[in-house]
């Protein structure tokens, strides 16, 4: 073998390392998350490098795989020529045979195949070397030359900032996670809660108009102290002329104070404190936030007319993410009963999302909110008890009806024709 033969000889074994190292770089750095590659920095350098390097994933993935394809050809390339000097044209196609399946072991199976069984050791093994490369200048300007090519011929924003992970997927991922018991059913309810919190708005957690509890401002204290007894509740909104006039909230150790001083045929009103009023589309996010900065546990929300709509207060935001809380004297019926396989009793006021979860349906939304806003929009007026209406394969039932407000919904899962028919 002459002289040149042998440096052609030794690029191919260094080009097939070099592609072999590159391969395991970017399966590993691609499988190691943001979150799993700063747990693992604890002063390693490597650790602080890889942690660089996931955080923006855009500034690694395309040197990486320019490098690996460079070598790759650089391999092809170098094979040709020595089969064509040594074998002629058939020794050609059969380098081309070896070469494939020498590349293909050594070069990409392999390599990937160890990464993926030891993501993270393969992780802080290439992160120094890769982090480098790409460091390199030669490397940038060739790479984001390349790309700046491809965005002509292929014009598109992209993806700025990189890859991403959407909230489905953060949640299919949890769902995965609890699945192998890695996390508890409860954590896992809670983290969804936690997520869900940042899109529900106050609207979704108030407790409506028709249910509020709230005292007149020209009424005694001792009335109003009987009515607060009477619902158990710390805090009660007044009114003036009605209720979309609140002249602000009276607390019950106000009310107390005063009868115990005598007071008792004061007026209410000379007892309010000031009482915070927010738009029914508000997040709860901020709204919780505001009641942490100013020191307020109950809001009036109001509807975009300036109506009073209802009253939120920050037990109804914590039971968004713990779930309902319920003390020895609270006595309610309970919000789902499972009558059967395939039917539920469920108060009118539960969310749409919290039923398609519970039924593994999909129910229509839209201006309403509630199971009962529901029934009220397909019926197109006040039902009467007893009273159903069809919808996406289940049958609502207005089992209570008090007044024109529904109390009770009885939800039936019901046969559909075609399955009927196969049968």
């Amino acid at each position: 073998m002459a002289g040149s033969d042998g440096l052609l000889v030794l690029l191919i074994l260094v080009s097939t390392v070099v592609a072999s190292f590159l391969a395991m770089a970017e399966t590993a750095l691609t499988r190691v998350s943001r979150v799993k590659a700063l747990t693992l920095e604890e002063g390693d350098r490597r650790s602080a490098k890889l942690g660089r390097l996931v955080e923006h994933p855009e500034r690694y993935l395309n040197p990486v795989l320019l490098l690996m394809l460079l070598g790759h050809l650089v391999i092809a390339t170098t094979v040709g020529i020595l089969a064509e000097r040594h074998w002629g044209a058939g020794g050609v196609a059969v380098a081309t045979v070896v070469e494939t399946a020498v590349i293909f072991v050594f070069a990409e199976a392999a390599p990937k195949t160890w990464a993926v069984q030891h993501p993270e050791q393969s992780a802080l093994l290439s992160a120094p070397l890769v982090s480098a490369l790409v460091s390199f200048l030669p490397v940038r300007i060739i790479t984001r030359g390349l790309i700046g090519l491809s965005n002509v011929i292929l014009p598109g924003k992209g993806l700025k900032g990189g890859p991403f992970v959407s909230e489905e997927e953060l949640l299919a991922t949890i769902d995965v996670a609890t699945e192998d018991e890695i996390i508890e059913h409860d954590e896992r309810r809670l983290i969804h809660s936690i997520i869900e919190f940042g899109d529900t708005v106050v609207r979704e957690v108030m407790v409506p108009r028709p249910d509020m509890v709230s005292v007149e401002g020209k009424a005694k204290v001792s009335d109003a102290l009987e009515v607060a007894i009477a619902a158990g509740f710390s805090r009660l909104p007044a009114f003036d002329q009605g209720i979309d006039d609140i002249i602000g909230v009276v607390f019950l150790k106000d009310l107390v104070r005063a009868d115990r001083e005598g007071r008792s045929d004061d007026e209410v009103r000379n007892l309010v404190r000031e009482a915070h009023f927010v738009p029914e589309t508000k997040r709860v996010t901020e709204l919780l936030k505001e009641m942490q900065l100013h020191k307020f546990h109950i809001a009036v929300v109001v509807d975009e007319y300036g109506g009073t709509a209802g009253l939120v207060t920050l037990e109804d935001l914590i039971e968004e993410l713990v779930g309902e809380i319920v003390d020895e004297f609270d006595v309610e019926e309970p919000p789902i009963e499972r009558l059967s396989e395939d039917e539920v009793r469920v108060n009118a006021r539960m969310p749409i999302d919290e039923v398609n979860e519970l039924l593994r349906a999909d129910l229509p939304t839209g201006d309403w909110d509630s199971v009962g806003g529901l029934v009220f929009n397909l019926l197109g007026h006040v039902p009467t008890e007893g009273e159903a209406v069809e919808i996406d394969g289940h049958c609502l039932i207005a089992e209570k009806v008090q007044g024109r407000r529904i109390g009770r919904v009885r939800i039936t899962k019901i046969e559909s024709p075609a399955s009927a028919s196969a049968e």
